[in-house]
């Protein structure tokens, strides 16, 4: 029971005490340049969990295979190729995505979030714990930055998923600051402060 409650909590903690985003602070690149709407934030946040849990398994996999010396370049081609089937598919089915998330989806091979997970967890775990360990990360960053699509988009264009659902005052007078990388570094800054609270108030 010990056991299997230690490894959901390879799960649950990448959700909010090991949040990518909020809490360990990496992978803040694409996310402020691909949250300005709900849609494109979803788009972004599905195309990294792919990588991000395909590539731990696969590295958990081939671990005991890779001498240490040359694990990093071999965790690099082992994301790359993962991103490059994130990048051709999207490429066929979601053009319109692809065009708006542009350089930021073949830049997933140097997101720190899942190199970090590679050499932090998945070259030193189970295949099981490391699909874990990949998907509570997943599942937090995707939360985060489609959390932060919708508030950008809502006040700055008074839609959400591209729905018109916002105030006529906010519709005429948008927050167009949203739109732009301070408005998003802002956003994260109110959301850390908001995590912070609730996890110290946990800890009390």
């Amino acid at each position: 029971m010990k056991n299997r409650f230690n490894r959901l909590k390879y799960f649950t903690d990448g959700i909010i005490k090991e949040n990518p985003i909020l809490i360990i602070m990496i992978g803040l690149c694409p996310t402020l340049a691909t949250s300005t709407t709900a849609k494109d934030a979803l788009g972004m946040g599905i195309a990294a969990s792919f990588v991000l849990i395909a590539s731990n398994i696969v590295i958990s996999l081939i671990r005991k295979l890779v001498p240490n010396s040359v694990r990093i370049p071999i965790f690099i081609i082992v994301i790359s190729t993962f991103v490059t089937i994130v990048d051709y598919v999207m490429q066929a089915y979601t053009p319109a995505l692809y065009r708006v998330l542009g350089v930021f989806v073949p830049l997933i091979v140097v997101n720190c979030i899942i190199l970090g997970r590679a050499e932090a967890f998945a070259y030193h775990h189970g295949v099981f714990d490391s699909f874990l360990d990949g998907a509570g990360k997943a599942v937090g960053f995707t939360l985060v930055i489609v959390l932060m699509g919708i508030i950008r988009e809502y006040l700055s264009t008074a839609r959400i998923f591209g729905l018109n659902i916002g105030p006529r005052f906010l519709s005429s007078n948008p927050i167009l600051f949203m739109l732009f990388p301070p408005g998003g570094f802002l956003l994260i800054g109110i959301l850390k402060a908001l995590v912070n609270k609730i996890i110290s108030k946990k800890l009390e």
